[in-house]
């Protein structure tokens, strides 16, 4: 895997390919997995195979994908960087609810560190917006707070999950932010703007849910290229991610390891020319 990203102003290196823990939870990212071995493989396989940055949140369970990633891959080979999530909670009905004030912050950060069983958290994305998405309120009063808990050593890097580009624009004043996390595919390009501007400041942009919403014609066309190149529709999605913008890191999650192999073939796939020309132009569905 020769496709790598440095973080600004770091010396963090990762694999474009990365996995995202989610998945390895029960149903509705809720409970414990269906088959605990299967999970434990998976996450082997991945590092195995080069993936050297996990997505996670130990509100994925809650507390199982990280205790999973710990049980799977402690002591952790180096380099690997585990990037995980704080400011949402589960309810006891499996709901998502914002947990965004100073104390919640630092909870989920010694959770985070109890159930990984870290000193310290390489990358925390701070997890904003509601269940819906990005809203317009100030992020300043929740990053400052988690910018107190770098400055005490608990946390190396930040980073963004689900805002706007003038949430972005605000952070900016408030510390250094290495990645953005949003909502964002072939079918889903509200962040264009954003990721452009990302790229220009050599900040990463990483995709949740980059597979999946694909409407009929933007299915017959992944179809089409994938059966011209004799590949996987999902594979060619993923590839058009990574050629979309040199900043973009991907977080394919899987329960499965064959699933799992598939998702980082695409690595090596090249779209042609008009392939991506005939894909950036159906556009949102």
């Amino acid at each position: 895997m020769t496709s790598r990203f440095t973080f600004k102003g770091t010396s963090l290196s990762v694999n474009r390919m990365g996995y995202g823990a989610m998945q390895l939870t029960g149903p509705k990212v809720w409970g414990p997995p269906r088959d605990k071995d299967a999970a434990l493989a998976v996450l082997r396989e991945a590092v195995a195979r080069g993936v050297d940055h996990i997505d996670t949140a130990d509100f994925y369970g809650p507390h199982v994908s990280n205790r999973l990633i710990r049980e799977a891959l402690a002591p952790y080979p180096k380099p690997l960087t585990i990037v995980t999530k704080i400011g949402f909670l589960r309810g006891d009905d499996a709901s998502w609810y914002p947990a965004q004030t100073a104390d919640d912050l630092a909870r989920a950060v010694d959770g985070n560190l109890e159930t990984l069983g870290v000193d310290a958290l390489d990358i925390v994305n701070l997890r904003l917006g509601d269940s819906h998405g990005p809203n317009d309120a100030s992020i300043a009063a929740p990053l400052e707070a988690l910018a107190a808990l770098q400055r005490r050593g608990l946390v190396r890097h930040i980073g963004l999950s689900t805002i706007t580009l003038a949430q972005y624009e605000e952070a900016t004043a408030i510390g250094d932010i290495v990645c953005v996390q949003n909502h964002y595919n072939l079918a889903h390009r509200d962040d264009d703007a954003l990721i452009d501007r990302l790229a220009a400041d050599g900040v990463a942009y990483v995709p949740y849910f980059p597979l999946g919403g694909f409407s009929p014609v933007q299915s017959t066309v992944l179809s089409e290229g994938a059966t011209k190149l004799n590949t996987t529709p999902m594979q060619v999605a993923l590839a058009w991610l990574l050629q979309r913008s040199p900043n973009i890191l991907l977080i394919p999650g899987t329960s499965s390891v064959e699933h799992l192999r598939e998702n980082m073939a695409a690595v090596d796939l090249t779209l042609p020319s008009d392939l991506v020309t005939k894909l950036d132009s159906i556009g949102p569905a």
